[in-house]
């Protein structure tokens, strides 16, 4: 039986609609996306892929990988998307997580087998996608998402965005998070001309949306970085759709995109990976009204304010029909987070007087670093394994251009002589890119609260507010 996602994508390519998906000169028509598919399909089949199988795709963005997720879902498989960039570690982690017996090169199709066996595994049964995310012990989390679901949530985006064969979509958001896989999938749902990015800068952005893109998707740190780059924003004049989420737009940044782009609308979107994505829209028609708020919930959404307090202030929480089935392989995980069919965001909201919801901070310490999520006790675990390392300490501090910097404090050993650019190296294989500091400081210990642990709060607070406690050199 062929799967919801593998029946919509099959139908787009097959009907007319003839969707195209670009990267710099490279090009898939609809029969080359199918020829891709066809082929990774038949090679899956002849590696002997079993129904409801964790599949880790490599993508980079290339026209090839939406085909190869397509081929496994033909064959009955789970695509876990891991990017191809990651280090070595970083990918062994992630198939010893799963233990895929398959990986496969979105862009070549190239097929390769690990010698693992994976466990049945009943969550998986009609499973679509497992995306890592970012965990509260520092471990990424599983989220798996059903087919059916998945699927639903394509439906509930198109009421509110209406992509057509006419859309012309810009793409530099990964596909290995949600974010990015569901305007990859839309665009190809609806025939539009899908142009991916397999890294983002400025200038190449910019040429994009000067030819003819009506909707991009761009977190606010590209906006940031487009706005503030020398040569402008460019004109866009065909924009009609920025859709933007994964930290709060801001009413400043809000207004150069109005003034820039007249006309194209702002789609602020609110979401988890958990679930489904987009929970909640401040559409273009309420933004001046709705500014510093996540809007209203989109179709099918659900939400409460829970155990408010005085001000109103409360953990949002979320009950979503397309949200996911589970955490993979941690059934008490999955179970605890969850009350009454509504998914704790561990997000702290309230509800105005004119019916938006507005965030009001984080229950959790998570960095929101360019729209990516970072927990920061991975950081530290990295880092306190160095064996010149006494003890590490992580933080978001404010940034005007990311939204948060990556702040590292360390603590050496006794004697031992530590600088960032060797840490930052020795790290480099270690953990992804953007999970990097920023900035590192040292110090003879970590700051302590009131229990005697050590204080992330403190350490944010003490930074952003540029007391000279720490010091960027080891001899400062």
């Amino acid at each position: 039986m062929t799967s919801a996602l593998a029946s919509l994508m099959l139908d787009a390519l097959r009907d007319g609609r003839a969707p195209v998906v670009q990267e710099g000169e490279t090009s898939f028509d609809a029969s080359g996306l199918l020829d891709h598919a066809s082929a990774v399909h038949d090679g899956l089949l002849r590696h002997g892929l079993r129904q409801d199988e964790p599949v880790v795709v490599r993508v980079r963005n290339h026209p090839a990988d939406f085909a190869t997720f397509l081929a496994v879902w033909m064959a009955g498989g789970v695509v876990v998307p891991v990017h191809a960039g990651v280090p070595d570690a970083v990918l062994r982690g992630l198939v010893e997580r799963t233990a895929a017996r398959i990986v496969v090169e979105g862009e070549s199709g190239v097929i390769g087998e690990t010698g693992l066996t994976p466990p049945d595994r009943p969550l998986l049964r009609g499973a679509a996608l497992v995306i890592f995310t970012s965990g509260s012990t520092g471990t990424p989390k599983g989220v798996v998402l059903e087919h059916e679901r998945f699927a639903g949530k394509m439906r509930a985006l198109q009421e509110i965005l209406r992509f057509s064969p006419d859309t012309r979509t810009l793409l530099p958001l990964q596909v290995t998070f949600i974010f990015g896989i569901w305007v990859g999938l839309l665009s190809i749902l609806s025939g539009a001309h899908l142009r991916l990015m397999s890294r983002f800068t400025p200038g190449a952005a910019r040429a994009a949306l000067d030819d003819g893109i009506t909707s991009a998707a761009l977190v606010p740190t590209m906006l940031r970085a487009l706005f503030a780059d020398a040569q402008g924003a460019g004109s866009a004049p065909a924009l009609a759709q920025v859709l933007t989420g994964g930290e709060p737009l801001g009413s400043g940044l809000g207004q150069r995109i109005a003034t820039a782009w007249p006309g194209a609308g702002i789609y602020d979107l609110y979401g988890l990976t958990e679930t489904g994505s987009c929970d909640f829209c401040l559409r273009p028609e309420d933004l001046e009204r709705g500014i510093g708020s996540i809007g209203r919930p989109t179709p099918g959404v659900e939400f409460r304010i829970a155990d408010p307090s005085a001000d109103s202030v409360g953990e949002l929480r979320i009950r979503t029909p397309f949200g996911m089935v589970g955490y993979l392989d941690q059934e008490d995980l999955t179970q605890a987070s969850f009350q009454d069919g509504f998914f704790r965001t561990g997000d702290l909201a309230r509800r105005r007087a004119d019916g938006f919801v507005e965030l009001a901070g984080r229950s959790k310490d998570v960095i929101s670093r360019g729209g990516n999520k970072i927990v920061p006790l991975e950081i530290d675990r990295l880092f306190a394994s160095h064996p010149d390392v006494a003890a590490a300490l992580t933080t978001g501090v404010p940034d005007p251009l990311l939204g948060e910097r990556i702040h590292l404090l360390i603590v050496p050993q006794p004697g031992a002589l530590l600088d960032q650019p060797a840490l930052l190296a020795w790290a480099s294989d270690k953990i992804e890119k953007f999970k990097l500091p920023d900035v590192i400081h040292f110090a003879a210990e970590l700051p302590a609260g009131r229990t005697g642990k050590a204080d992330r709060g403190a350490l944010r607070e003490r930074i952003a507010l540029g007391l000279e406690r720490y010091t960027k050199s080891p001899r400062g």
